[in-house]
């Protein structure tokens, strides 16, 4: 370390906790959490309202506002964006490389938390939890024939760490695990009772397909009304991952004609696209969709975890340490 001198966190992320706020503290770091509007989070933050925020950070730990080039240009004290989570796709990694900034992601800190809850989604609509609860408020207690998880196939698209972690979790349930990924390891594959398949495979043998891949141009709306029509009629569509992977207009016809039997959705296109806004509003209002506000991560477990590997991160690009391991994603500080 150089000097001394306190350096300036900014944490524009609600639910940070105050262990991890002691840990900057005792890293030489004032930690400011900014003032968000009720009901707001740091995406929906103008511009310029985030240059005013930032303006004094040289760390930025973020959660879902967009990391552009514009508005890196007008923070040039800041040396370090730490997302807290593991995606990515709002924030510019070219224009940070470029003006010689440092960009993380909280790498294996929330895949616990959203595998779980992969797998209450997978639960909740195959035992038509939510049909259920909405006719005992109308008076009526008749039941409704679910379906077993329980040795099933489990379609899995993306075999990363989240997508891992609900392997590891359906061994219990004994179900056939098939998987598409681009990265192919045998051993593992035999030793989880996984097996790799094409796209077509999977979706027309599955009975549940889970989602767990990135947002990327190859896998933008993957899930179109092509794909949902080689599913099973009783299979159900989980997206705990990005909107961006599924057509959603797309999933409601399907949803509303049959063609599938239900969905678990924690992600939307209407998040990254307000066009998309009433889709989300049908697709939510549908007996058999069991929906979530993009809230698979926020456990306070999961937080606790991202916000220190975040913190973490920070600390070690200020310091010009080692930055925990899987966690760099734009790196423009000058080579040694």
């Amino acid at each position: 370390m150089s000097d001394n001198k306190p350096r300036t966190v900014v944490v524009t992320q609600r639910f940070f906790d105050e262990e991890t706020i002691a840990y900057l503290q005792a890293q030489r770091c004032e930690v400011r959490l900014a003032e968000l509007p009720p009901g707001k989070a740091d995406g929906e933050l103008a511009e310029d309202t985030l240059a005013q925020v930032l303006a004094q950070a040289d760390g930025w730990i973020v959660g879902h506002a967009r990391v552009t080039r514009a508005l890196l240009e007008r923070l040039p004290g800041l040396k370090v964006i730490a997302r807290r989570g593991v995606g990515y796709e709002r924030v510019d990694t070219a224009a940070v490389a470029d003006l010689g900034k440092v960009a993380t992601i909280a790498a294996g800190g929330n895949d616990a938390s959203v595998a779980d809850h992969a797998l209450a989604l997978m639960l909740a609509v195959q035992h038509r939890l939510r049909e259920s609860q909405m006719q005992m408020n109308a008076g009526s207690w008749a039941i409704l024939t679910g379906a077993d998880l329980y040795r099933k196939t489990v379609g899995i698209v993306g075999l990363g760490r989240i997508g891992r972690s609900v392997v590891q979790r359906l061994q219990g349930f004994e179900a056939r695990i098939l998987a598409v990924s681009q990265q192919q390891d045998a051993t593992w594959a035999r030793q989880h009772n996984v097996t790799y398949v094409d796209m077509a495979q999977l979706l027309a043998h599955s009975d549940v397909v889970t989602l767990h891949a990135p947002l990327t141009p190859a896998t933008r709306l993957l899930i179109d009304a092509q794909a949902l029509a080689r599913m099973k009629p009783t299979a159900v569509l989980i997206n705990t991952a990005r909107g961006g992977l599924v057509d959603d207009a797309a999933l409601l016809a399907a949803l509303q004609s049959g063609a599938i039997a239900g969905a678990g959705l924690d992600v939307f296109l209407s998040e990254s696209d307000p066009a998309h806004a009433g889709t989300t509003q049908a697709l939510i209002a549908l007996p058999n969709v069991v929906a979530t506000p993009h809230s698979g991560a926020s456990t306070h477990e999961g937080l606790g975890r991202t916000n220190r590997i975040a913190a973490q991160c920070v600390v070690a690009v200020l310091d010009g340490g080692q930055v925990p391991a899987g966690c760099v994603i734009a790196d423009g500080r000058p080579r040694a």
